[in-house]
């Protein structure tokens, strides 16, 4: 069996008033992530993981910001899109390692669901899908609560 190993990282100014995706989920806080699509931080890391593990480019490249029909798009449905990018390529999910980087809120309350929704997208199990968090101890843009980070792992068997 062959296997490939995918990185992923994304990065999301945020800003009062937007609503605050990370892993498919919605999360209630007084700031949200900017972006062409839902910018659903963690989401997206996991797409160019997974489309960097099967050599396929990236998010950008897929799903570029430049086109209207992904203005607003909720991340799931690309998601969804890069996992059968995959599966046309004769790969299927190993697992995902990821790490979202945030000062405020804490996202511990929310990480089993957020691996269900994921698992549920992916059509696979949640033991396949580990979520951390950390924070930056109060250092640079993600300290000042000025953006949020996403670092994901994927890998694919073939």
């Amino acid at each position: 069996m062959a296997m490939r190993i995918g990185f992923g990282f994304d990065i999301h100014q945020l800003k009062e008033g937007e609503d605050f995706w990370i892993g498919g989920i919605k999360i209630d806080h007084s700031k949200g992530a900017v972006g062409h699509s839902d910018a659903d931080v963690l989401i997206h890391a996991i797409c160019d993981a997974m489309l960097g593990a099967a050599n396929l480019r990236d998010i950008g490249f897929h799903f570029p910001d430049s086109a209207e029909e992904f203005r607003g798009i909720d991340s799931k449905v690309l998601l969804r899109k890069t996992a059968q990018l995959i599966e046309e390529r004769g790969y299927k999910l190993g697992n995902i390692d990821c790490t979202v980087c945030l000062q405020q809120p804490k996202i511990s309350p929310y990480v089993d669901k957020m691996r269900k929704t994921l698992a549920d997208v992916l059509e696979t199990d949640e033991i396949n899908i580990s979520i951390k968090a950390t924070t930056s101890e109060k250092l640079g843009f993600v300290g000042r609560e000025e953006g949020v980070s996403a670092y994901a792992v994927v890998l694919l068997e073939n």
